[in-house]
């Protein structure tokens, strides 16, 4: 974009492509300062930034000496050492919460310390964990001093990286990739996972070692600002739009490797377009594995000794028990299972087509909503884990009732529907004032996506 203007950069959109074709170093400049400066608009809109007239301490490192080289950038504790992974790699994490405002910190200093550290793992698998909360204006780096840093990153630092994570990423980010891509190989590239959620990196480090500033550990997870996870998001619009009258939509099994194809996609904040697969199961497959891998249920595990008494209450009161339940989730959880069960409620709509009412999607979504937090569900727990979640699916109107309602059900009062009654407090009774009907059978291969 020879000669351009910054006028002309300004029209870009967040998250929309880079320029191809070669530009002026000061017009790269102006592009990332623009994404970031929208980033911290965002973030101030979400109150989640506070600019601190000084960079938060770390707080004093007892191991650290005066005497330390470099001690003038790691007294900032920018850089830190923390254990190691779930296969026994060294982690490093970089948290720019902790950088100084920029007159404040040599860079060049900053860029031979991180090399002096990593010069004493590099001969060993390591990994590197970026928190990119807290990063602004007044104390990035400019973008030339990043691309000579990945310059002397040679191949020495670069074989044994085996991951780079970048936690809570933003669209400065990924600008900022599409910028840097010309000198970034696609050996690397592979290496770099966008995290959203702080405890996506329990699947993959030992998070009690992790070394997590308090200001990203404050910091409310959100996916780019949306309060639907994007992949749950993308998945149903696509379905309601092209499945709703497939038949045996969510029994269908997908290509395993297409699966981890399309999360590897969707972890590096690459779009997806579910058109290419031409098979209207890749996107159910894909909803269904995001919850089974989710850290802990969308229903939590404090719920699941509740769900198990499902089957202990009258029938009548069941769908009043389900609000009752509800009651104790967080309102993150509580509105995206909000935003699930209406799907699903839409989809058990269309059963005369699709052959999935409430109980066969209740078998099909019960285990992949909740579980035990140690060991698995036994055989016995399948009826009433199954009947709860065929009550949220074709009662969904009434049991995601107004805020109102949950109101009065936790100051202890009648529920807007007339039912009455508590829930059992935990655990399924000895005995069943109803036996419920069985779960319809539903035939899978190996294990159910």
């Amino acid at each position: 974009m020879p000669g351009s203007s910054g006028a002309d950069i300004r029209t870009l959109r967040p998250g929309s492509p880079a320029p191809q074709q070669s530009v002026s170093r000061l017009a790269l400049e102006e592009l990332a300062e623009i994404e970031l400066q929208r980033d911290e608009e965002a973030a101030a809109a979400l109150g989640t930034v506070r600019r601190p007239l000084v960079a938060p301490s770390a707080g004093p490192d007892p191991a650290l000496s005066m005497n330390h080289p470099f001690y003038d950038v790691a007294r900032h504790g920018i850089l830190q050492v923390a254990g190691e992974d779930r296969l026994g790699r060294r982690v490093v994490t970089f948290s720019c919460c902790r950088m100084p405002p920029s007159h404040e910190l040599n860079h060049r200093r900053l860029l031979e310390y991180l090399k002096y550290t990593l010069d004493q793992y590099v001969e060993s698998d390591y990994i590197i964990v970026y928190f990119h909360h807290g990063l602004n204006s007044r104390n990035k780096p400019s973008l030339g001093w990043l691309q000579s840093a990945y310059k002397e990153f040679d191949r020495r630092y670069k074989k044994n990286l085996k991951a780079l994570y970048v936690v809570h990423p933003t669209n400065f980010i990924k600008v900022l990739w599409n910028i840097l891509r010309p000198l970034i190989s696609h050996k690397f590239g592979k290496k770099v996972t966008y995290f959203n959620y702080l405890s996506e990196l329990h699947e993959h480090l030992k998070f009690d070692q992790l070394i997590v500033p308090p200001e990203v550990q404050r910091l409310k997870d959100k996916n780019r600002g949306e309060l639907i996870p994007p992949v749950m998001r993308f998945t149903v619009t696509y379905l309601r739009e092209k499945g709703l009258r497939t038949e045996g939509l969510f029994r269908r099994s997908a290509s395993i490797q297409t699966v981890r194809e399309i999360q590897r996609l969707y972890n590096q904040g690459k779009p997806v377009n579910f058109d290419d697969y031409g098979d209207i199961h890749v996107p159910a497959v894909i909803l269904k594995t995001f919850l089974r891998e989710l850290p802990q249920p969308l229903l939590t595990f404090e719920a699941y000794e509740q769900i198990l008494g499902i089957t202990s209450v009258e029938s009548s009161l069941r769908v009043t028990c389900c609000r009752q339940i509800l009651q104790s989730l967080p309102g993150h959880n509580y509105a995206v299972l909000s935003y699930l069960m209406g799907f699903l409620h839409e989809v058990s709509r269309e059963s005369i087509f699709n052959k999935m009412n409430s109980s066969n999607l209740a078998c099909v979504f019960g285990l992949n909503l909740i579980w035990p937090s140690q060991g698995a569900s036994s055989l016995s727990a399948l009826v009433p884990l199954n009947l709860f979640t065929e009550l949220l699916i074709e009662y969904y109107g009434k049991v995601f009732s107004s805020r109102q309602a949950q109101r009065e059900l936790s100051d202890g009062g009648a529920p807007a529907d007339g039912q009455g009654g508590p829930c059992p407090p935990d655990g399924p009774a000895a005995g069943l004032t109803r036996p419920p009907m069985p779960p319809r059978p539903l035939t899978v291969t190996g294990r159910p996506l």
